[in-house]
């Protein structure tokens, strides 16, 4: 038998070997799998001034601790922080909430609210109201990038109230400018109080070519009437008269933005959009 077909029947008994060894012994890793659980972000965007006493400094969640006073929840804003697609869980089905305001943490919301398996959103609005659950789109589709255009994905929320303890009867479609037409494009369909477009595509243009891809895009919104049609730009107060309302923001491609539109239209605290990255 010559050595190429000695060293052939080795190789075909070391493979034998190996398989052998990996039925009898197979080599397993610790790990915990997150299973059928409710995963979920808490945002806090009751019309109140965005002041530190304000803060949430402590959330309980079927009364176990969340959140404490040194990573408070601030207003407008939401939870876990830090880095973004980060979620909490808790097992499905009736959750309750427990807010605790200010560095006295007194008890100011006390919720309970049905999650379901999977991601979502629970926004906490009023404090005498049960929280509002959005699904959170989860997974989300891929971005394709041609050229230098290409796009990210908003998803606007309508939290607009009118005067203290009164939540806008509006109607409102919010849009974009192309970067390139500078024309205006709608993002979604209209949505009232409590309501949100889903994912929806907006067009970035890279401010530098070789670069990840990033550039400032330029927000509006529009009051619709009854009959769908747009009648307006949505007029708020700032604190001396009424204005437009615009809001810019950067916006990178394939990134994925909650924009929710909170505060008050005719008082203060004033109505603005605030950005939480999702992905």
């Amino acid at each position: 038998m010559n050595m190429k077909r000695i060293l052939k029947y080795m190789y075909l008994v070391l493979i034998v070997g190996i398989a052998i060894s990996c039925t009898k012994n197979e080599i397993e890793y610790q790990s915990d799998t997150i299973g059928d659980v409710a995963e979920f972000q808490l945002h806090y965007y009751v019309p109140i001034n965005a002041v530190s006493t304000n803060y949430i400094y402590k959330v309980e969640v079927n009364s176990q601790l969340y959140a404490n006073s040194l990573a408070p929840l601030s207003t407008y804003s939401a939870i876990p922080g830090g880095d973004v697609g980060r979620f909490y869980t808790v097992a499905p089905g009736s959750v309750n909430f427990k807010l605790y305001m200010g560095t006295a943490q007194t008890l100011v919301y006390d919720k309970n609210v049905t999650l379901a398996t999977g991601k979502q959103n629970v926004f906490v609005y009023d404090f005498a109201k049960d929280p509002i659950v959005f699904d959170n789109g989860y997974p989300y589709s891929a971005n394709l990038t041609m050229d230098t255009d290409s796009a990210c994905y908003v998803k606007f929320y309508n939290f607009l109230y009118e005067k203290a303890g009164i939540p806008s009867t509006l109607k409102l479609q919010y849009q974009y400018t192309d970067p390139r037409t500078k024309g205006l494009v709608n993002i979604g369909k209209p949505v009232a109080f409590g309501e949100t477009t889903g994912w929806q595509p907006v067009k970035v243009v890279k401010s530098i070519f070789i670069s990840y891809g990033y550039n400032k895009v330029d927000f509006s919104i529009k009051i619709v009437d009854a009959a769908g049609n747009l009648t307006g730009d949505l007029q708020v107060w700032n604190s001396t008269k009424f204005i437009p309302y615009t809001g810019p923001f950067t916006e990178y491609i394939g990134r994925r933005y909650h924009h929710v539109l909170a505060g008050m239209r005719a008082e203060s605290p004033s109505a603005s959009v605030r950005a939480f990255t999702a992905l």
